[in-house]
């Protein structure tokens, strides 16, 4: 009896203790989710992160997260504050067994607070369809990826889908257009770029100032009515863009007549301004709806089983939650690419960075994915931490956004000398040693 006893004991110590082990090195993925889901820009906000974690959670709920390892994230408010934003990064960089893998703040002005920290700090941010449009060069800027496609890159295709609406790139010439923009550094980001394919195509443009939060537009738009142009470019966020469609209603502007920035091109833009927002047109980066598989997945495996990240289900496939999948799909993997390298662990910020470096989501991994069509392909290297650079455009019916456009490349024989330009001369006001792109693997 007593040596049963014993062998008995040292079995459950023997288990204990391969259980204890098991506990110990269970890898864990972390993702700091630095959100805004209260301010100004909650709902849009709110639907982004919501479809950014509804697809971890999936991954998690389907796969056990990455390579059996698990995807573990905090959220933190940063209400859209440069502020909140930086402690959110102080707070969270560190957290998990190996550090934070990835920022993606959603926020060009926090993204400029935290970029030279994440440099030093080797922790990838994370810029899909925001931030600083030179950031492509991954020579000068490793650790910062604007992903699918840049405020440069989209300005280029707003040029372009213009000259299609008029008959053909040859036809700009003489033609008018108004740039009404956002009084910040954001606004204001894509107007060399308009000026120089103005020179290129001959037409004229006009930049108009609406100053921040942009909800009194009635000078500009008596302005805009003055100056009579053929298409209104219209960069702008948050409060602006309901103000500028119901103000270009008022006086007589055509809705189908204004060419807004994906930022203006959300339920949350169009809705509020009614009937005034019929025919009105904006960029778009991934496509809206419920009908992409890995939409009907996400509804299937949590929804159903009340798992699911936001308590009002009809924001599901809505254009800020079908963006936040996306940001998922490419967060997470970046996490896959990089365990190809470095094994299915838990990843530091530098390896992860090395999977944002080497992502090449291309039609068949889409579909594999469940995304087929929801974005264009997007494959990085250490020259290109844009991807495809390709831009959508969709119109309001009134209830819904219908696409107006196949996918529009932008053209890089007129960008990749401004983004080199502007590279270097950030390097060179930082000192920094660009990296020698044909070395890197």
């Amino acid at each position: 009896m007593q040596v049963t006893l014993k062998r008995s004991a040292i079995a459950l110590a023997v288990s204990l203790a391969t259980l204890s082990a098991g506990q110990a090195f269970a890898a864990e993925q972390f993702i700091p989710i630095p959100s805004y889901r209260v301010g100004a820009y909650a709902s849009g906000g709110s639907k982004y992160y919501g479809g950014l974690l509804d697809y971890i959670n999936l991954v998690n709920a389907k796969e056990g997260g990455v390579g059996g390892v698990k995807l573990t994230y905090e959220e933190c408010e940063t209400e859209y504050k440069n502020d909140r934003g930086v402690e959110c990064y102080e707070r969270l960089k560190g957290k998990g067994e190996a550090g934070a893998s990835m920022f993606n703040f959603m926020s060009t002005g926090i993204t400029y607070a935290t970029m030279d920290r994440a440099a030093q700090d080797k922790i990838p941010l994370v810029t899909i369809g925001f931030g600083r449009a030179d950031a492509k060069d991954g020579s000068v800027f490793p650790y910062i990826f604007p992903l699918v496609s840049s405020y440069w890159s989209q300005a280029s295709a707003k040029v372009t889908f213009i000259g299609q609406r008029v008959g053909g790139m040859d036809k700009l010439k003489g033609k008018k257009i108004v740039n009404l923009y956002h009084g910040s550094a954001y606004g204001k980001e894509t107007m060399p770029v308009l000026d120089t394919f103005a020179k290129k195509y001959g037409f004229e443009i006009v930049h108009i100032e609406v100053p921040a939060p942009g909800t009194e537009q009635q000078s500009q738009w008596l302005e805009i009515r003055r100056q009579a142009p053929d298409f209104v470019i219209l960069r702008s966020w948050g409060v602006m863009t309901p103000a500028a469609i119901k103000a270009a209603a008022k006086v007589g502007f055509a809705r189908d007549k204004i060419v807004a920035v994906w930022w203006g091109g959300s339920e949350e833009d169009v809705i509020p301004a009614g009937d005034a927002a019929k025919g009105y047109i904006a960029g778009s980066f991934a496509a809206d709806g419920k009908d992409f598989p890995v939409v009907q997945d996400i509804v299937k495996t949590l929804y159903a089983n009340n798992k699911g990240n936001l308590s009002n289900q009809e924001a599901i496939g809505t254009v800020n939650y079908n963006r936040g999948v996306v940001g998922g799909i490419m967060m997470v993997e970046a996490i896959r690419v990089a365990q190809g390298k470095f094994g299915k662990k838990a990843l530091n910020g530098d390896q992860v960075r090395w999977g944002l470096e080497h992502l090449n989501l291309n039609p068949e991994r889409l579909k594999a994915l469940g995304a087929a069509n929801m974005i264009p392909g997007v494959k990085t290297s250490c020259a290109n931490h844009e991807g495809s650079g390709y831009t959508r455009f969709m119109q309001w019916d009134g209830k819904a956004w219908k696409p107006v456009s196949g996918w529009i490349a932008p053209d890089n024989s007129v960008l990749d000398p401004m983004v080199k330009a502007s590279a270097e001369k950030y390097a060179k006001e930082k000192n920094i040693t660009p990296r020698d792109c044909s070395k890197e693997k």
